[in-house]
């Protein structure tokens, strides 16, 4: 071929400008130290307590294990002593972190327990009172469109309550746990607890209650004590 000539493009020969195409990888998500991590991984929801944070803090803290949506689980998205936490303020915030914000009044705390209630094993009346809403197609409506969220999103629940089993998340979790999807609390920005199923929890299919130890109700068993949590790397 003489110097300065064009090759011939055979039959069948694509034209390709620049060097060869790679196939794509997967979406990564960022580790707590800047690395790439797992890619996104659906049948996974994280958890969170804002508690007295900073917000720079808190965001930060999201950041740190690549969390890309904020389902707030408070009935009441604000917060008296701690205002940085307001809906208004943090969606703002969040935004501007490249974090998205949901608010899910209908995954909220707060519910009153029913006078023939069979979740008797909680001696605590809020938890008793969520456990009998879990029973609800409110209930269900709003963890189905929590779950299609996570599909796409890495999700992570959060309330005001820094310690998980203290939480309603906990009773959220264990319901997301019976449909495939685990939970991991984040406790630091490069440790996570993983969830277990409440231990005297009854399960069938989806339906999850917390019957008393005795069947007749005299002698509920106690809402669980806190116990150190397997930790996993985030």
């Amino acid at each position: 071929m003489k110097s300065g000539s064009r090759p011939t493009k055979l039959k069948g020969e694509s034209k390709v400008r620049g060097p060869a195409s790679k196939p794509r990888r997967p979406r990564q998500l960022n580790g707590p130290d800047g690395t790439e991590a797992a890619a996104h991984d659906p049948s996974l929801v994280l958890s969170v307590g804002h508690s007295t944070r900073p917000l720079a803090d808190f965001l930060n803290l999201l950041q740190a294990h690549a969390v890309t949506l904020i389902a707030d689980v408070r009935t009441v998205p604000r917060s008296r002593h701690n205002p940085q936490f307001n809906q208004d303020t943090l969606a703002a915030a969040a935004r501007h972190a490249g974090i998205q914000y949901v608010h899910f009044p209908g995954l909220g705390g707060l519910r009153h327990a029913q006078r023939d209630s069979v979740n008797t094993g909680w001696q605590n009346a809020s938890f008793r009172g969520f456990a009998d809403y879990m029973q609800t197609p409110p209930f269900a409506q709003s963890l189905d469109a929590l779950i299609k969220l996570t599909q796409r999103e890495r999700v992570v629940l959060m309330c005001a309550e820094a310690v998980p089993w203290r939480c309603h998340r906990s009773l959220i979790a264990d319901a997301l746990l019976v449909r495939g999807i685990r939970t991991e609390d984040i406790m630091s920005p490069t440790r996570r607890a993983v969830h277990r199923l409440t231990s005297f929890a009854q399960v069938r299919g989806t339906t999850i209650t917390y019957p008393a130890a005795n069947p007749s109700g005299d002698q509920p068993q106690p809402a669980p004590k806190s116990r150190r949590p397997q930790t996993v790397p985030a």
